[in-house]
């Protein structure tokens, strides 16, 4: 068994502790919080032991990974105490909210060589990692532009947009990471982004945007355009569109049921779309975990590293700066 310990049980956290529980190749063998009393309720509900300090699960030399989703600002400093301890580390995205920070930790780490996995699980996604597949196999011919679409149903609460970074740190990072990963060897050169508030003023309090634009192109031409929303009326929408040379693939929304009605009033009518991202991409969040597994016993690399976390807030940094600018931004890794 793998012996793992979790760091950090906000919401994100607890659905990592139950998949970590259910996974028949893993052993929860600790979980800490900065609330006490929190680690300590559900170390009972998943039978495993509550920590107040870290350095009890890094100091231990059973533990084989250490899994951290904790608050974003916290992430960097136990990236590096993990590397140093040889623990094989999955850490959440994004990695920071200071680039600079990022960089000075890859420059710390570089002597340990760690293994670390970055929590973009929508490259885990059946629907999203098909259209990777269906490229590699030369389906649509060239890749040509990437499309993707990304509204969530309801803002995070107030407490959390105060620390996120802007939705182009907290939420479109995870699209500039599935965008980078249908690129393969390609990287983005330019990017240009629009960002404004209509329906909900608060949002200009915290110099955040409900709606949010991104073009990009890359070195080969290909270009992107990522679509962003803090709202959405009819559920939680993720499409992705891939444009070839020789066709189109699409990775559409999911729902409960695939029905359709027809009545004299109205046709083809579909049931709602899930609702929010645990639901939407609960399959990612497990198969992200098998490569976790595979990672520590079989010495592979992840579908997504420290480099992808990196490159991914590069392109939210630039995309920030083009909405000052109002230019394109020439991207530097």
């Amino acid at each position: 068994m793998i012996n793992v310990a979790l760091f950090g049980l906000g919401r994100i956290g607890q659905l990592h502790a139950k998949n970590l529980n259910n996974h028949p190749k893993i052993n929860l063998k600790y979980i800490y919080d900065i609330d006490n009393n929190l680690s300590k309720k559900l170390s009972n509900k998943f039978k495993c032991l509550s920590i107040k300090n870290p350095k009890t699960a890094m100091e231990d030399k059973s533990i084989d990974s250490i899994f951290i989703s904790t608050s974003t600002p916290t992430h960097i400093k136990f990236i590096i105490e993990a590397a140093k301890h040889k623990k094989v580390i999955f850490c959440e995205k994004p990695l920071d909210l200071d680039i600079n920070k990022v960089n000075k930790c890859k420059k710390i780490i570089k002597k340990f060589k760690p293994k670390i996995q970055l929590g973009f699980n929508r490259r885990y996604d059946p629907g999203h990692n098909s259209l990777k597949l269906y490229l590699k196999n030369g389906k649509i011919g060239k890749l040509e532009k990437i499309i993707i679409t990304s509204r969530d149903p309801s803002p995070p609460p107030i407490r959390l947009l105060k620390q996120s970074g802007t939705i182009f740190r907290d939420m479109m990072i995870h699209d500039f990471d599935l965008a980078r990963f249908y690129l393969d060897k390609d990287e983005f050169d330019f990017v240009f982004a629009t960002g404004s508030n209509i329906s909900d003023k608060r949002f200009n309090k915290y110099k955040d945007f409900e709606l949010a634009t991104c073009v990009m192109k890359s070195k080969n031409g290909v270009q992107c355009v990522i679509t962003n929303s803090r709202h959405c009326s009819f559920g939680y929408d993720q499409r992705v569109e891939l444009f070839g040379s020789d066709g189109m693939i699409i990775s559409d929304n999911k729902r409960e049921l695939e029905t359709k009605l027809f009545s004299k009033k109205s046709t083809n009518v579909n049931k709602p779309l899930m609702y929010f991202f645990i639901e939407r991409y609960e399959e990612a969040y497990k198969l992200q975990l098998n490569d976790l597994v595979r990672m520590i016993k079989h010495n592979s690399k992840p579908l997504a590293n420290f480099e992808d976390g990196r490159r991914s807030l590069i392109l939210a940094e630039n995309a920030i700066k083009s909405l000052k600018t109002k230019k394109f931004e020439k991207i530097k890794y």
